[in-house]
């Protein structure tokens, strides 16, 4: 009599894949939830810090950016006086002041928001009447200037026979910048400076319109002196 064999069986053998699948799983969660905050709480606390502006009276900041201003109009090398104010926007000359609200810079990679009492003063002026033999050689001097006085410089052109010279600087990572540029078929020679942000200590809630929009320069011409 011919022994039969018994079938085998085709349930499968207990084993610990599943419960090591899900301790890896697990530890994966856990790991990529360590990266994510690694990644995340230095991006809030740089826009936490980029709010991080002085107290200082608008009529302060606006005289720091005119003597930013002043120091370049001595280093080009001109010697006329400019009145406050403007007449005709590209044309005329100029020396006005202007503010700007300040941002907190976006939270984690959201819109800019303005930030409530905070300021940015800027000076521009212009000069009309400007020669190439007078802007030529101031504009290559104030380059070098800058660049010794250890401003990061942007952009630089030189624009040639009828082309526009261009000049941008910054430092501090931007937050104080100057801009200069010469339109030689104007012979129209206009500059600005522009300083870090400030709460205005008078601030008020309520108060719409950034705090500074309503200084005016004084006359503006080379430093006494030089």
């Amino acid at each position: 009599m011919t022994e039969e064999t018994a079938p085998i069986s085709t349930t499968a053998i207990p084993n610990d894949s599943g419960a090591s699948s899900s301790v890896l799983k697990t530890l994966g969660c856990g790991c990529a939830a360590l990266v994510a905050l690694v990644l995340i709480v230095p991006l809030v606390c740089g826009s936490w810090g980029s709010t991080d502006f002085p107290r200082v009276a608008p009529e302060d900041m606006a005289g720091r950016a005119f003597q930013r201003s002043q120091w370049a109009y001595d280093v080009v090398g001109f010697k006329r006086t400019v009145k406050p104010g403007v007449e005709d926007i590209g044309v005329s000359t100029e020396n006005t002041f202007s503010s700007s609200f300040c941002y907190d810079g976006g939270l984690l990679g959201l819109a800019d928001e303005t930030v409530d009492g905070a300021y940015r003063m800027s000076h521009r002026w212009a000069l009309d009447h400007v020669p190439a033999s007078q802007a030529v050689s101031g504009f290559r001097r104030l380059h070098q200037h800058l660049q010794d006085k250890g401003w990061e410089v942007t952009s630089y052109r030189e624009g040639g026979k009828g082309k526009d010279w261009d000049l941008f600087v910054q430092r501090d990572e931007g937050a104080e910048r100057m801009s200069f540029t010469w339109y030689p078929d104007r012979k129209y020679f206009s500059g600005s400076a522009s300083v870090p942000c400030a709460y205005d200590p008078a601030w008020k809630n309520g108060d719409i319109d950034p705090a500074g929009d309503d200084q005016t320069p004084p006359p503006f011409g080379p430093h006494s002196g030089t």
